[in-house]
């Protein structure tokens, strides 16, 4: 099976097709950190005992993750709610998923939402 021909980066080091420079991995980790110091505590965001107690309740009622049907661990926002109070609290907005689910897929898919 043919294989990628190496790539120059823009920093002049040649890297391997598949491979992260370093120079993109040092990058992409100050922009998350910059991007965290800016954002609000998960508590600050509603994820506070109360959001504790409502997931547990509707993770036992709804085991299974809606995608694959693994355990579910995670009770995800259909629409993310942005800080909308009504929306996070919103039960027909939820949905239980497996954490691969929600780290994968979903994830995605609200990155490349408008």
């Amino acid at each position: 099976m043919p294989t990628r021909a190496p790539r120059v980066c823009g920093c002049g080091r040649v890297v391997a097709s598949g491979v992260r420079c370093a120079c993109q991995i040092k990058r992409d980790a100050e922009r998350k950190a910059r991007h965290d110091a800016a954002r609000p505590t998960a508590r600050a965001r509603g994820y506070d005992s109360k959001w504790q107690r409502e997931r547990a309740a509707y993770l036992l009622a709804h085991p299974t993750c809606v995608r694959c049907g693994a355990p579910s661990t995670i009770v995800n926002h259909i629409i993310p709610h942005r800080g909308d109070r009504s929306l996070f609290w919103r039960r027909s907005n939820w949905e239980a998923v497996c954490t691969p689910c929600h780290s994968g897929p979903i994830q995605s898919e609200e990155r490349r939402a408008p």
